[in-house]
């Protein structure tokens, strides 16, 4: 089985209509693939990460801290951006096509063996763990695909379980309050686990406190962000953890929430270590983070930024930083797409769809695109003053780029899909 051969047959076991969740909650397959690999998971310490927001900025950040101290680190995140390698890292480097596809080959081997068919998210997730140890990693950082309890990444027992936020998402298999959802993502909290909470409602983060975890951590008692300053291409912040005060901390990501996705991410190494790290891997951590699709400054002349928030919460605070932290002096277009699932007209208030001169709207490529013309009607009813109707992102792209000047800026967001297929676009279409 080649690297071809591997996505087809992943492609094979997809379903973007049923995942499974709904009519039959259960880990069992991935279970079986574990029992049937040799139980790969259990090779190595694991640290899992779930939230409706700020989940991969706080992984990334996990990553490259424990990274500073020495360790060899095999990350799993979700979804990809524009190839699936992306998912599987060992020290931030994808895994290789061709060991990609040895690991999809053995899994369609041992699918026989179990009997059983998993889906394409337990197969990825299962080629992950079984990598990890096929590399001997010394720590493995995976981030929840959705919720908690029933997500295939919850085969593991995490030495230490991490909640960045609480919010209203994914409510057609969980809720319908943040109650609901709170309960569901305090599944990955297991006997052993250190409990590092970001989430500072306490009604909420009681949840995940009295989940049966070995211990607790809460952000804004046990640890928080002292100082959050804005600075050149990212923040500057004070952590304060349990045991210590690390100042002035440049962080390379923009907006103010990161300071505290920082503070949750330095506090869950600290839980890992059971101490505190050092000043200088502290620094050169943070420094090293890299977090494409989220914020990310594509172009200059005129301003290009995508953002890949899918939800609410997360295009509030996109907003956020484009008109307080950026505040664009020109014309601001706005290029936008989502998926089904979404509440579009929640989506494009919480943008602030109408505040940008122009609305360019596309059909997110993924079988579960919304429509571009039902967007394009969402906005027309928010009031925006032009809305442009475009078939794909990389349209809506060209016509963004092509109408805006030296001093306009352009934002693209709605949904990972959207700046996944935006992002190779805009590289050809700028200089």
């Amino acid at each position: 089985m080649n690297y071809t051969d591997a996505l087809a047959y992943l492609d094979d076991h997809a379903s973007y209509d049923t995942t499974g969740r709904v009519e039959s909650p259960t880990i069992e397959r991935i279970s079986r693939l574990m029992d049937v690999s040799g139980e790969p998971h259990r090779a190595y310490p694991v640290i899992h990460i779930t939230g409706t927001n700020g989940k991969g900025s706080t992984t990334q950040m996990i990553t490259r801290l424990l990274m500073a101290q020495g360790l060899t680190v095999g990350t799993y995140t979700s979804p990809h951006l524009e190839r699936l390698n992306e998912r599987i890292s060992r020290n931030a480097e994808p895994i290789g096509d061709e060991e990609f596809a040895e690991q999809i080959a053995s899994l369609a081997e041992i699918e026989i063996v179990a009997g059983v068919r998993p889906t394409y998210f337990e197969l990825v997730t299962a080629a992950a763990f079984r990598w990890f140890a096929d590399v001997a990693v010394d720590v493995a950082v995976v981030e929840v695909g959705m919720l908690g309890t029933w997500d295939a990444t919850n085969v593991v027992d995490a030495q230490v379980a991490v909640v960045t936020n609480i919010g209203m998402d994914h409510n057609e298999y969980a809720g319908p309050t943040t109650t609901d959802i709170a309960r569901e993502k305090s599944g990955i909290v297991k006997p052993g686990s250190a409990v590092v909470i970001g989430e500072t409602d306490p009604d909420l983060a009681r949840i995940f406190a009295q989940a049966g975890g070995a211990s607790s951590l809460q952000r804004g008692v046990d640890f928080d962000v002292v100082e959050n300053q804005l600075a050149l291409g990212g923040r500057l912040v004070d952590l304060r953890t349990p045991t210590t005060i690390y100042p002035e901390v440049f962080v390379p990501l923009h907006g103010r929430h990161q300071a505290d996705n920082a503070a949750v991410a330095l506090t869950a190494v600290e839980a890992f270590f059971a101490a505190p790290l050092s000043d200088e891997v502290v620094r050169e951590g943070f420094a090293d983070v890299v977090m494409p699709g989220r914020f990310e400054v594509i172009g200059h002349q005129p301003l290009v930024i995508v953002d890949g928030a899918h939800n609410a919460a997360g295009a509030d605070v996109a907003a956020q930083v484009f008109f307080d932290d950026f505040d664009p002096a020109g014309m601001r277009y706005l290029v936008v797409g989502c998926l089904k699932t979404r509440d579009v007209r929640d989506l494009l208030g919480a943008v602030r769809a109408d505040e940008f001169d122009v609305v360019l709207t596309c059909t997110a490529p993924s079988p579960r695109g919304l429509a571009s013309s039902v967007i394009a009607a969402a906005a027309a009813e928010l009031g925006c003053d032009e809305v442009i109707e475009c078939r794909t992102t990389e349209e809506a792209c060209a016509k963004a780029v092509r109408l805006a000047g030296g001093d306009d800026a352009i934002l693209v967001t709605g949904s990972l899909y959207v700046v996944g297929a935006a992002r190779p676009a805009l590289r050809d279409l700028l200089p």
